[in-house]
């Protein structure tokens, strides 16, 4: 009998913000793996680290790039492509033996989560069970104890990736609105959110739940030093409640 692969997120970075189904499938997994940039700890693995029972063997999938190279290239999606099948075969190996695997994920893993491409792999092949997790944005507006939607607002997110036209567009209304993956788009998105009439109200929170966390309203942000883990928050229209 093959094992199960469990697909965990872990929230936004602070230990405590984990359920208590993620702290149980962690501390019981015989296989626990995660994602991670070379030669750094992860931060799924950091958040989660004091979970993973001694005796399990861990798994570090190291990024052959992360934003080093467009992310649209062809080259960028071939290499990727082939990582993810590498893991895959990792997991799967494990998976096989009857082992369990607990694969790690930031915020919540349908969400924006690398944890997606080996579920596309490994999920229609071996027993699979998903643990949602606290997202990377509802922990950063708590923090900012920033209120986001309310009444009939609507709500949006959008990647710093697009380009300046669509985020502007995108932007424009009284809709509540996270822009994430900043870093060098950084910006690109200020200049969005001016024309769209909207950077008066953009607050921007780096590493939000964990160590160093910084927040801050947008027209103090210094884009230089804006890593690519950050997120800008718009709350909606401030009617009245």
């Amino acid at each position: 009998m093959s094992g199960t692969f469990f697909v965990v997120g872990v929230g936004p970075g602070d230990p405590e913000l984990l359920t208590l189904k993620a702290a149980r499938v962690i501390g019981a997994a015989p296989v626990v793996a995660w994602f991670a940039k070379a030669g750094r700890a992860g931060h799924a693995h950091r958040t989660a680290c004091g979970m993973i029972a001694p005796a399990a063997e861990r798994l570090a999938f190291d990024y052959p790039f992360t934003t080093e190279i467009d992310a649209g290239s062809e080259h960028y999606r071939t290499e990727m492509a082939a990582f993810y099948d590498v893991c895959a075969g990792h997991c799967a190996q494990r998976l096989e033996s009857g082992r369990d695997i607990a694969l790690l994920c930031e915020g919540d893993p349908f969400f924006y989560g690398s944890a997606m491409y080996l579920f596309d792999r490994l999920g229609p092949r071996f027993p699979t069970d998903i643990v949602p997790g606290i997202t990377g944005m509802s922990g950063c507006w708590s923090r900012a104890m920033l209120p986001m939607a309310h009444g009939d607002d609507t709500f949006i997110v959008l990647p710093g990736t697009l380009d300046e036209d669509t985020l502007s567009r995108r932007l424009l209304g009284d809709h509540a609105a996270v822009v994430m993956k900043l870093g060098r788009n950084m910006p690109k998105v200020r200049a969005a959110l001016d024309r769209a009439g909207r950077a008066d109200r953009a607050v921007c929170v780096v590493q939000g739940t964990m160590a160093g966390e910084r927040i801050m309203p947008l027209c103090e942000v210094n884009g230089a030093e804006i890593p690519y883990f950050a997120m800008v928050l718009v709350p909606g229209r401030a009617a009245s409640r």
